[in-house]
């Protein structure tokens, strides 16, 4: 089985990465399973998030477009109770 991984709306604040598993017949692919769709934000946590999980070429593709410097905030946590 084989596995086909779209980098889906690449721009300088995120990305969506999209993977399909396959098999290929007689040179056509028959998809199997569920898409799998994962959304990551140019932050420090989205960074080291997609660093571990998307594979080259396709994680020096993103950092190409994010460039060195991450551009979303970091949310804030709220350590009140109420």
């Amino acid at each position: 089985m084989q596995e086909l991984i779209s980098l889906d709306e690449l721009n300088i604040s995120s990305v969506s990465v999209v993977t399909r598993k396959y098999i290929e017949e007689d040179g056509v692919k028959y998809f199997v399973g569920d898409i799998h769709r994962r959304a990551y934000v140019n932050s420090e946590s989205g960074r080291a998030d997609i660093s571990k999980d998307l594979s080259e070429p396709y994680l020096s593709a993103v950092m190409n477009i994010w460039g060195d410097t991450p551009i979303v905030p970091e949310p804030e946590i709220d350590n009140h109770d109420e």
